[in-house]
C-alpha cells in the first residue's frame, strides 16, 4: 500500500508595527482575521507619549497575539530631536521651516521597518503590517508609499527573502480607517482603549494635540455619515 504524501500545512505569519495607536490597533484587528499567527512589535524609543507602550502590552494580551516584543530603540532619542523625543519641546500646530511638522523624528520609520524586518525574519513571517498612511496624514515623508516600496526592496534585497510590507491603511482617510475598525467589530476598543494623542491620554485623548484632532476629526465624520464612509471604505478594499 502506497502512503499517500500530503502537503505540508504553510502557517500565514504577520508581523505588526504595533504602537497601541488608533491606527496600528486597526492593522491588527484586520491581521488576525488574515493571519494564522499575528505577532506584534513595538518600540520604546523614549516618546513623550510613552503611555502607548502599556496600552499595547494591554491590547496584545485581550487580543490575543501569538507574540508581543517591545524593543528598546533609546538611541533614536539620543539622535532625533522632536517634539515627541523632547519633553522641553511643545507640540505645535504650526509647520517648521522644512515644511514639517515639529513632531516628525527623522529616521523613526527606516528604523523602525529595518528592527522589524530582522524580526520577520527569524519569525518566518510573511509580511510586515504598518499603518502608515499618505491620505489623511500629519505630513511625515517616512509615511508615504514611495518611501515604503522602497524599504520592502531594500529588505528583500539585504535579506534574500521576498517579506511584503503591507499598508492596510495608506489610500484611507481618518473616517474611513474608523469604519475599517467599526467592519471588524471593534470600533469601541479602538475609540476607548487605544492611544493616540501626543500627551499620553488614551482614548478622546486631549483633545487639542494634532493627532487628536485628525482622529476626531475623522471620528465625527464616520459617525455622522456611517453608510457613505463604509460603501467608500469597501470600494477600497
Amino acid at each position: 500500500m502506497i502512503t499517500p504524501i500530503l502537503p505540508v500545512s504553510s502557517v500565514r505569519k504577520a508581523l505588526v508595527v504595533f504602537s497601541g495607536g488608533q491606527d496600528s490597533t486597526t492593522c491588527l484587528i484586520q491581521a488576525l482575521s488574515q493571519y494564522d499567527e499575528v505577532h506584534g512589535i513595538t518600540f520604546d524609543y523614549g516618546q513623550r507619549h510613552r503611555q502607548e507602550i502599556e496600552v499595547a502590552k494591554s491590547l496584545a494580551t485581550e487580543l490575543k497575539l501569538a507574540s508581543h516584543k517591545v524593543m528598546d530603540t533609546t538611541l533614536l532619542n539620543e539622535l532625533a530631536i522632536s517634539a515627541l523625543t523632547r519633553d522641553a519641546i511643545p507640540v505645535s500646530h504650526e509647520l517648521m521651516n522644512n515644511g514639517l511638522p515639529n513632531t516628525f523624528v527623522p529616521g523613526r520609520n527606516i528604523l523602525f521597518l529595518t528592527l522589524a524586518g530582522i524580526y520577520a525574519y527569524q519569525l518566518g513571517c510573511d509580511a510586515i503590517i504598518t499603518g502608515v498612511c499618505e491620505t489623511d496624514f500629519s505630513g511625515y515623508p517616512d509615511c508615504r508609499n514611495e518611501f515604503v516600496q522602497s524599504m520592502q526592496n531594500s529588505l528583500a534585497l539585504g535579506m534574500d527573502k521576498p517579506l511584503k510590507i503591507i499598508t492596510p491603511l495608506m489610500w484611507l482617510n481618518k473616517a474611513e480607517t474608523w469604519a475599517l475598525a467599526d467592519k471588524y467589530q471593534q470600533l469601541a476598543l479602538v475609540q476607548h482603549q487605544t492611544l493616540t494623542c501626543y500627551n499620553g491620554i488614551v482614548g478622546k485623548g486631549c483633545g487639542d494635540c494634532p493627532a487628536c484632532v485628525l482622529r476626531q476629526r475623522g471620528l465625527d465624520d464616520y459617525l455622522q455619515n456611517s453608510q457613505s464612509v463604509m460603501d467608500s471604505l469597501n470600494s477600497k478594499l
